[in-house]
Order: C-alpha cells, then sequence, then structure tokens
C-alpha cells in the first residue's frame, strides 16, 4: 500500500511528506468519515462548509470548499480522483482557489490494527505540492503538515469520541437490563 499509493516522485520544485496517525476507533467507523468527500467539514477543522460543483460525490466530483477566516486561503477547489471502498484510498487534487498550493494532491490510505475490542485504525496521508515562488520547500511542508496533522487529529478524536459514547450506552443498558 505504501509503495503504490504513498511514494509520490517529487519533480525539481515540488515538495511533500507522509503523516501517519493511529486511531482507536475501527476502521469501518474512520473510513465513513474519510469517503465522504462532499462533507470534510465531517473532520476537518478549518473548513467551514462545502457545495459540490459537479457529480454526486464519488470519482470526478469537483467541490469547493470554504476555508476558516485565519488562513491564506479563502475557498479552494478539488477534484475526487481515486475512491476505493474495498482499500479504503481516497485522493483528490486542488485544481483552484484562492491559495498558493498548485499542483497538490493527496492521499489517504486506512490499515486496519488488529486488536481484541473492536482494532485500531492507521490512517496515513501524503501529498505532493508545488513549492511557491518566494517560498522554500520546507515552509510550504510546514504549512501542509500543520493542516494535515491538526485534520488527522481531529479525525482521531471525532471517531474515538463515537466509539466511547458507543460504549457509554452499551455499558448503561447492560446494567439497566441487570
Amino acid at each position: 500500500m505504501l509503495n503504490t499509493y504513498h511514494a509520490s516522485k517529487l519533480s525539481s520544485n515540488q515538495c511533500g511528506s507522509s503523516l501517519v496517525q493511529t486511531i482507536d476507533a475501527p476502521l469501518p467507523l474512520v473510513w465513513s468519515l474519510i469517503r465522504r468527500f462532499e462533507y470534510p467539514q465531517g473532520y476537518k477543522l478549518f473548513v467551514k462548509k462545502c457545495n459540490l460543483l459537479d457529480g454526486d460525490g464519488g470519482i470526478g466530483s469537483v467541490r469547493e470548499v470554504m476555508i476558516t477566516s485565519g488562513l491564506p486561503a479563502g475557498v479552494s477547489v478539488e477534484r475526487l480522483d481515486k475512491l476505493d471502498d474495498d482499500k479504503h484510498v481516497l485522493k483528490f487534487s486542488i485544481i483552484g482557489g484562492d491559495h498558493r498550493l498548485v499542483n497538490y494532491s493527496s492521499t489517504i490510505t486506512l490499515h486496519e490494527e488488529e486488536e481484541e475490542y473492536g482494532g485500531k485504525t492507521v490512517a496515513i496521508e501524503s501529498y505532493a505540492v508545488d513549492v511557491p515562488a518566494g517560498s522554500s520547500g520546507d515552509d510550504t511542508c510546514s504549512f501542509a503538515n500543520t493542516i494535515i496533522a491538526c485534520n488527522l487529529r481531529s479525525l482521531a478524536k471525532i471517531t474515538e469520541e463515537k466509539i466511547y459514547r458507543l460504549i457509554r450506552f452499551l455499558c448503561r443498558l447492560r446494567l439497566a437490563y441487570a
């Protein structure tokens, strides 16, 4: 999976990286948030709202993402390039917007880590992007890494909270019928 989806060949004017997040929640729950291309605000902290411009959320769909204030962008236009429900792979490209992320493409894959009670999920997100004129590769990657790391931590927090709420509910239910 790593060689297939996360081994980018970068050109001399690009930078990229891979980030990993272990999530204490089963893969199907985590995937249910990731695969919703039309609803990135379900876990991405810096997304104010999203509108589908073309498609139904499947491959080839285009979304317009409105970014929260405080970031050096207001809008990002993104296309869904790959969505594989069997292998848990989502790939998208930024194709427009008022930011400096030119030729940005991102791939996220989910991997099940066997555990006794429902399992854990390992999320890997990698990207490649052009380094803007007047910027360095280190600065560009640092910016992208910060955003992705926040998104992955948010994904972990949201899915883990859903699991903990379910466990508390089941425990209360068990006590009620004991």
